[in-house]
């Protein structure tokens, strides 16, 4: 048997009559969601359009939501947001990545604890801190103030 190759998913390989009959619609109906700026696909240098598999989904996703009922402005947007959390979904796999990366090569050292003022220090794994255990008792000036001048704060007998 021959090799299996994985195509890229936006690979524009696809000329507008095999991308129509993939789909099941009219090249001219691609052509229209082009102009309208629906499923745009890329172009040859000599100005062919070509259409990828996401492209193709897309039209599928199209013509499923047009069936709905779904208007072609509320199509346009809900085909943007999706591609918005598709670059989304890239951007989290990236910084998990580094996050990954960056634990690997520097384990144990990424502890943090509130210092003596307050401020955030960094901690090696496993280093515990010392806690304070003063006890502050605070009382406004003028409560002790008053309380001098009647007596309030001496011992009574009972």
């Amino acid at each position: 048997m021959g090799e299996q190759h994985d195509i890229d998913d936006d690979a524009p390989i696809f000329a507008i009559a095999v991308a129509a009959e993939l789909s099941g619609m009219h090249p001219q109906t691609l052509r229209q969601y082009d102009r309208l700026g629906l499923v745009v696909p890329a172009r040859t240098p000599g100005g062919s359009r070509r259409y990828s598999l996401r492209h193709v989904a897309q039209l599928r996703e199209v013509a499923r939501m047009s069936a709905e009922g779904i208007g072609l402005p509320a199509i346009v947007r809900i085909l943007e947001l999706e591609d918005r959390v598709r670059e989304l979904h890239g951007r989290v796999r990236d910084l998990e990545e580094r996050v990954r990366v960056e634990l690997e090569r520097r384990p144990g050292a990424r502890v943090f604890a509130a210092g003596a003022t307050g401020a955030v220090v960094t901690l090696r794994s496993g280093t515990r801190v010392r806690r304070a255990t003063e006890l502050v008792v605070w009382r406004p000036r003028h409560q002790l103030e008053e309380s001098a001048g009647d007596g309030a704060d001496e011992p009574r007998d009972a």
